[in-house]
């Protein structure tokens, strides 16, 4: 892949061959943003967890102290009094079973998380082509299959955000943008951290964060020493 003189002389302040205290980390990524536009600033988290086991399985949500700098777009399955609920507590979409067509057919995908009150998730469920590999299916554990959906509503937009293992057993996250300071993406970044470790599975044998790299949307890789956060 050929990359841009930018990008060239961003990787020059990098050193590939050691793992950066998390503070340094943040100061680099930061340092090498270089792009025209505000880049997002993302961890890639590896761990020794094999997805295929029911028990390595790593899924949660955690809400950043300074969100991510992204606006979100919410919406919510819900009928009657929590569809009003819905509306009020500011989600930008709220329906039921009329959304299946527009979603299925017409390929409506305007939204960047779903929320759906349980007795929901049977109409829901019929979208899971669709949204599963998008990773939109509301789920029990990231806090999007709820009856309380004003406080779901709430933290999504306050900048609460999923993690899950990939395919490769990666955890793939943003933690804001390159414009926030320092101290807010180094305390976004703890915050994750803090929820990943919580999340080890206990099945896990052997080392549990096998690698943690800080990228920007168009800038190289920082190596962080995962050993930081193990305490």
């Amino acid at each position: 892949m050929n990359r841009g003189k930018k990008y060239a002389e961003a990787a020059k302040l990098i050193d590939r061959t050691i793992q950066y205290e998390p503070a340094d980390a943040v100061a680099l990524v930061k340092k090498t943003a270089v792009a025209k536009f505000d880049e997002t600033i993302e961890a890639h988290i590896r761990t020794g967890c094999d997805g295929r086991h029911a028990d390595q399985q790593i899924r949660g949500a955690v809400v950043l102290p300074h969100g991510t700098g992204k606006t979100v777009r919410v919406l919510v399955f819900a009928k009657n009094a929590k569809a009003d609920e819905a509306q009020a507590a500011g989600a930008d979409f709220v329906g039921a079973e009329e959304l299946i067509p527009k979603i299925q057919n017409e390929g409506w995908l305007d939204f960047d998380v779903v929320v759906a009150t349980p007795d929901m998730m049977g109409v829901v469920g019929r979208l899971g082509r669709v949204l599963g590999p998008k990773g939109l299916m509301p789920n029990p554990k990231a806090g999007t299959v709820t009856m309380d959906v004003a406080k779901a509503i709430a933290e999504i937009k306050a900048g609460k955000i999923e993690y899950r293992l990939d395919k490769t057993n990666i955890v793939h996250v943003p933690l804001g943008k390159a414009s926030f300071t320092e101290e807010q993406l180094s305390e976004n970044f703890q915050t994750l951290m803090n929820a990943i470790i919580k999340a080890k599975p206990s099945a896990l044998k052997g080392q549990y964060l096998k690698s943690v790299t800080l990228t920007s949307t168009m800038g190289p890789g920082v190596k962080v020493n995962p050993l930081k956060f193990m305490g």
